[in-house]
């Protein structure tokens, strides 16, 4: 059989004991929850033992994985419930640490370039993502929350609702607010 287990389903067969089952998932969703971590605390240690937490977290937690919704915000929600014991332990006179330093570009920047890219192009490439990854650090916690669930996660309203522990209607205005926010730092106008 070819098809593409779910991941309903293949959490399913982990809870019951297949562990191949767990391997698919985590190469799945390894990716889109760490860029979610990284963006939300900006330094790359906390996002990567916030990361550790979380899988282990629904390891503990398979036993009693029933799929309630869809697994992709069942795990989203063990993310950003992390993430929210993570900043109430920080201090209220601790800012956190400074955005990762240029140790190593980020994974974008290493992928070989177009013959049609240029310097030129790529630098205003480079120039772009950095304004784009600034607007987005600048938004509020909870409106940068939904907007990376959105983008990052595909989570539609009621699952970005259910996933932060809101109203539909507040994950929608949540989401609203950063684009608009995030269009204004761009430069586009809000009807765009």
């Amino acid at each position: 059989m070819n098809a593409e287990r779910s991941d309903e389903a293949l959490m399913l067969a982990y809870r019951d004991g297949d562990a191949q089952a767990f391997e698919r998932l985590y190469r799945r969703h390894r990716g889109g929850i760490y860029r979610y971590l990284l963006r939300q605390c900006r330094n790359p240690a906390d996002a990567e033992e916030l990361f550790q937490d979380i899988w282990m977290n629904l390891i503990r937690a398979r036993a009693r994985y029933e799929p309630r919704a869809r697994f992709t915000t069942y795990l989203y929600q063990l993310a950003h419930n992390r993430l929210i014991d993570h900043f109430r332990r920080r201090r209220p006179s601790d800012p956190g640490p400074e955005p990762a330093g240029e140790a190593e570009p980020p994974s974008w920047e290493r992928l070989p370039a177009a013959e049609a890219d240029g310097p030129e192009r790529r630098a205003a490439s480079a120039r772009e993502a950095q304004r784009l990854l600034a607007a987005l650090m600048s938004l509020p916690a909870e409106q940068r929350a939904a907007f990376l669930l959105r983008e990052e996660a595909g989570l539609s309203l009621a699952e970005i609702a259910e996933a932060t522990g809101v109203s539909a209607e507040t994950a929608k205005s949540r989401l609203r607010y950063a684009v608009q926010k995030l269009r204004r730092a761009l430069g586009a106008s809000p009807d765009e």
